[in-house]
C-alpha cells in the first residue's frame, strides 16, 4: 500500500549565486503528492527507481536518468525502490504542494 501521508525527504545540499541543489530520498511506495516548482528544474536519479507523472505522462526514472521539469508544471513522484536523487533549480525557485 502506498504511504500517501509520507513525503520523500528533501534536503538542501548546496546553494550558489544562481542555482541550488536539493537531495530527494525516500522509501518504496512513498508518493510525493501533486506539486510544482516556480522555476524549471532538473531531477537526476542517483539510486533507486521512481515514476514521475507530469500532466498524465509517466516517466520511469532509473539510476543516471535525468528529466527536465518545466516551471509550474504539476507533477507527482512515486518511489518504486529506495530513492536518492538530486534536483537542480534556480536559487529562488520554490516547491509548492497542492492541497
Amino acid at each position: 500500500m502506498k504511504d500517501l501521508m509520507k513525503k520523500p525527504e528533501i534536503t538542501l545540499v548546496s546553494k550558489g549565486d544562481a542555482l541550488k541543489i536539493l537531495q530527494v530520498t525516500g522509501m518504496p511506495d512513498t508518493l510525493m503528492p501533486k506539486h510544482y516548482s516556480t522555476k524549471e528544474a532538473v531531477v537526476t536519479v542517483l539510486e533507486g527507481r521512481a515514476i514521475m507523472d507530469i500532466d498524465g505522462a509517466e516517466y520511469v526514472l532509473n539510476p543516471c536518468d535525468s528529466l527536465l521539469i518545466p516551471a509550474r508544471q504539476v507533477h507527482t513522484l512515486l518511489i518504486v525502490s529506495k530513492l536518492k536523487a538530486l534536483v537542480v533549480m534556480p536559487g529562488d525557485a520554490i516547491i509548492e504542494f497542492i492541497s
